[in-house]
């Protein structure tokens, strides 16, 4: 057993505890009551770092909540990687959902349960151990490190590209390396090479200056209820096609390999509807479940609402209807653009009669992907082959990291994902946890991982 692997079997229950540590701190990122909380866990990442042997550590404030650095830069001609991960946390409502506090962390069958656990604390914690780990046994790290963490993710790191734009030169670095990611299964590596970016507009239509009496009234005004209903109906096709005017226009056609590596991934239809509850599937015509999830952008409404909705009958015509859409866009599709498709379809779908307006209702991020074969991905994949004992699947998500995007932006780096939470782990819902068996592999695959790209040639 080599030396890091035996400091890292040693210190097994002191990092357990730790990460209890700092799951016990509620920061959630979303809420300004739990503001002096997001700071402590701040506070608290910076402490390990520099626990770890880490230099230069600084906060780094920024309009919102604070970006912890740190590095190791002894690794003379060899590669620089940022390693990037996050600090806060979703919120945790349903509360009586919990079958434990959410930031009273506990272990169950070899899982620990809190808010954070998976998303992103446990697999945050990891890189720093393995880093440790290297320094305490070795005296060094066979690469350089740098550490970027922050506690804004959950809200869309808002505070975080002015960051990166005024310190370009700290940041810089050959590729980084997201720990807020994760793998196919217990048994099975994933590379995941693409997320979807993301934009978000609301919709209001408003009538008459005050609700009215809909047998006084009705049929001599338009109804905002319908009149949205029609602006929401014209969204789509019947072929689940989105209808607004240059909504497709950049984006880039699947290729036959990209098809042909997301058919690889194993996928069953009928149990994707089980676990759902749904009698059926649908989506945009001309392509699988899998890629209209991974790789097709799509406009979804996340919310309507207006006049009476209370129990029994209120004969009101309203004079407001409202509604949330979100769309999560493919590469080369351009957030600010699609917004502007959106206002103009509004424009033109809105009737004389009422009031139309269109405003943003959340942050945007561009999308991202990286090609299979960059260095960073190559070693990776020979890692985890390593680990698991056969290859990991190249995977793509639905969902967004903003970072990604803006690190390739400003920095022009790719972003290599190499966390170890797993999909059935309740990040985002009630009984969020962690494996304490990934905790333990994801310390190692780090050390293995470094030692990897010392050796590595084109980084």
């Amino acid at each position: 057993m080599a030396p890091w692997q035996d400091y890292l079997t040693q210190k097994r229950d002191r990092f357990v505890d730790e990460l209890l540590e700092l799951l016990r701190i509620p920061s959630i990122s979303s809420l300004s009551e739990y503001a002096a909380d997001v700071r402590q866990a701040a506070d608290w990442t910076t402490e390990r770092l520099k626990k770890a042997g880490m230099e230069n550590i600084k906060i780094m404030p920024t309009s919102v909540h604070s970006v912890v650095y740190g590095d190791w830069l002894h690794a003379e001609e060899k590669p620089t990687v940022m390693i990037y991960g996050h600090y806060d946390t979703q919120p945790v409502d349903p509360l009586d959902l919990w079958t434990s506090p959410p930031f009273e962390p506990v272990i169950r069958d070899g899982r620990i349960y809190a808010r954070g656990a998976s998303d992103d604390k446990g697999s945050l914690l990891i890189p720093i151990l393995a880093c440790e780990a290297l320094i305490k046994t070795e005296g060094k790290l066979p690469v350089n490190v740098k550490f970027f963490i922050e506690g804004q993710e959950e809200i869309g790191s808002p505070g975080v590209e002015q960051i990166v734009a005024d310190h370009r030169d700290l940041l810089a670095c050959d590729f980084v390396l997201n720990a807020d990611g994760g793998q196919y299964s217990e048994d099975r590596g994933g590379l995941l090479v693409g997320l979807k970016g993301i934009c978000g507009v609301d919709i209001r239509v408003k009538g008459a200056q005050t609700d009215l009496h809909s047998g006084v009234y009705g049929g001599s005004i338009r109804n905002p209820l319908h009149v949205l209903s029609e602006i929401i109906a014209s969204l789509h096709g019947p072929d689940g096609k989105i209808l607004v005017k240059g909504f497709y226009d950049d984006v880039v056609p699947l290729t036959p390999e990209e098809r042909e590596q997301m058919t690889a991934v194993p996928f069953d239809e009928e149990e994707y509807k089980q676990e759902l509850g749904v009698d059926d599937l649908f989506g945009e015509a001309g392509y699988t479940t899998r890629e209209r999830v991974w790789a097709r952008p799509t406009l979804e409404v996340n919310g309507m609402w207006g006049g009476f909705q209370g129990e029994g009958v209120k004969t009101v015509l309203p004079n407001e209807a409202n509604a949330k859409i979100t769309c999560r866009l493919v590469v080369n599709q351009d957030p600010e653009k699609i917004i502007k498709c959106l206002a103009d379809h509004v424009k033109e779908h809105a009737p004389r009669g009422v009031e139309v307006t269109l405003s943003r209702n959340t942050f945007s991020a561009g999308p991202y992907l990286i090609p299979a074969d960059h260095p960073g991905n190559i070693a990776a994949a020979d890692i985890l082959t390593e680990l698991y004992g056969k290859p990991p699947y190249q995977t793509r998500s639905g969902g967004t990291v903003p970072v990604c995007a803006l690190f390739l932006q400003e920095l022009g780096v790719y972003t290599v994902s190499f966390g170890f939470g797993l999909s059935d782990e309740c990040y985002h819902a009630p009984n969020e946890f962690f494996r304490l068996k990934s905790f333990e592999r994801g310390q190692t695959a780090y050390v293995m991982l470094l030692k990897k790209l010392a050796e590595q040639q084109g980084i």
